[in-house]
């Protein structure tokens, strides 16, 4: 289980999470709603570790992630919305940045990477791959570790159906090996993935029931 506690970050006079507070169990997927700039990604990057929090607490299993720098890169995964990637080498090269070699055999024969599709496409330079290949990429690189939680930043912005499904199918299995994921979406087929909903409004989150219904969430966000 995870618990995030009155999440605090600002730049100045700018204030986007003056109190963002969320939990869930293990298996679950939390979406966090929101209009852009409304502070999603400054969220996830303080969960992350890659900003530093003015304020709260991010507890897994007691522990406060946001004091343990070590437990933190072991047992958390961040996929940015942007890639993260090296674009002048090959998703071989990129992952062996990750992964020992042993490693890497064992994953892309039989393992995480082979469930992403990413040994289709091991020799190819990042600069060369289409949007879906750099995000399951993104994703092989961030799961090296096998981490229990998993925040990400629109996963499928900008793909195509066919990505967007592979990774949606990606996500489910994780969730059915008790993972917890965190993600940030404007995409109507993502919020179907959450078992809860959040939409971060003023820097507060605020909890909400999602039934289908696109255009009374468009009312609230």
């Amino acid at each position: 289980m995870i618990e995030v506690k009155n999440i605090k970050k600002s730049f100045g006079k700018k204030a986007p999470l003056t109190g963002a507070s969320f939990c869930a169990e293990n298996g679950q997927c939390v979406g966090i709603l929101g209009k852009n700039g409304s502070g999603k990604s400054t969220l996830l990057s303080v969960l992350a570790g890659v900003l530093p929090a003015d304020g709260g607490e991010f507890l897994l299993d007691g522990e406060d992630f946001l004091k343990k720098d070590k437990l933190h890169a072991s047992f958390v995964g961040y996929i940015p919305q942007g890639t993260p990637l090296l674009e002048e080498l090959s998703a071989y090269d990129n992952l062996l940045l990750w992964y020992d070699k042993k490693e890497l055999k064992k994953e892309l024969e039989s393992g995480v990477l082979k469930l992403l599709g990413i040994d289709e496409f091991i020799k190819v330079p990042v600069h060369k791959m289409s949007g879906g290949m750099k995000k399951r990429l993104s994703i092989g690189c961030a799961v090296a570790k096998k981490p229990r939680v998993l925040l990400l930043d629109e996963p499928s912005a900008a793909l195509d159906l066919i990505a967007k499904e592979q990774i949606a199918d990606y996500l489910r299995g994780c969730k059915r090996n008790g993972n917890i994921l965190v993600l940030t979406t404007h995409d109507e087929s993502e919020l179907c993935l959450c078992d809860k909903w959040y939409i971060l409004k003023n820097g507060v989150l605020e909890e909400f029931c999602y039934n289908g219904d696109v255009h009374e969430l468009s009312r609230r966000l």
